[in-house]
């Protein structure tokens, strides 16, 4: 962390600089999991009136005091407006998508961020389908505004899953935020 802090992220390609603030932001929950283990949740880490460690100042970057909220919504969504970016951000819960197992680069952001949609919806966290019902992660409720209308969530999903293109029976969302160990 201290190196990523050393960084003056805007003098980097595009490309590098969204590699850049995807790896800052799963090392910065990595180290903030680590610093309060053994912990059930993340959600249980922060102050007494707090819903996890996202509003706490983390890092400084190019002299600003940044917190994991300012990178997720601040930063990475508005400027890249890829709503990929979620299959590719850790919260280190059991309901988020898995950490690559690699760092991003600028050579391989869109082929990891190809892989880690593929495996989000394809798993049972990502898209969970009965015969009568489709259980998604509450992250396409809580970013809706990220995946567009229904029409264009299920287009994306779709893309991953062909047998999600034109679901149109009883739609439901969980989130799991017991810690992810592994």
């Amino acid at each position: 962390l201290e190196k990523l802090s050393s960084v003056t992220p805007q003098q980097y390609s595009k490309n590098e600089q969204y590699a850049y603030w995807v790896n800052l932001y799963n090392a910065i929950t990595v180290n903030i999991v680590l610093d309060h283990y053994p912990v059930k949740s993340i959600t249980k880490i922060g102050g007494l009136f707090s819903f996890g460690p996202w509003e706490q100042e983390v890092i400084t970057i190019d002299g600003k005091k940044l917190t994991l909220n300012d990178i997720e919504h601040r930063i990475l969504r508005p400027i890249w407006q890829d709503p990929r970016t979620h299959y590719v951000l850790n919260c280190a819960s059991l309901g988020c998508p898995n950490l690559q197992p690699m760092a991003l680069t600028a050579d391989n952001t869109n082929v990891l961020l190809e892989q880690a949609a593929y495996q989000f919806i394809n798993s049972d966290k990502g898209a969970y389908l009965t015969t009568n019902k489709l259980q998604l992660s509450s992250i396409y409720d809580w970013f809706k505004s990220d995946f567009g209308t229904e029409e264009e969530l299920f287009k994306h999903l779709g893309h991953y899953r062909p047998d999600l293109s034109h679901y149109k029976g009883k739609l439901t969302y969980e989130y799991d935020w017991q810690l992810n160990s592994k």
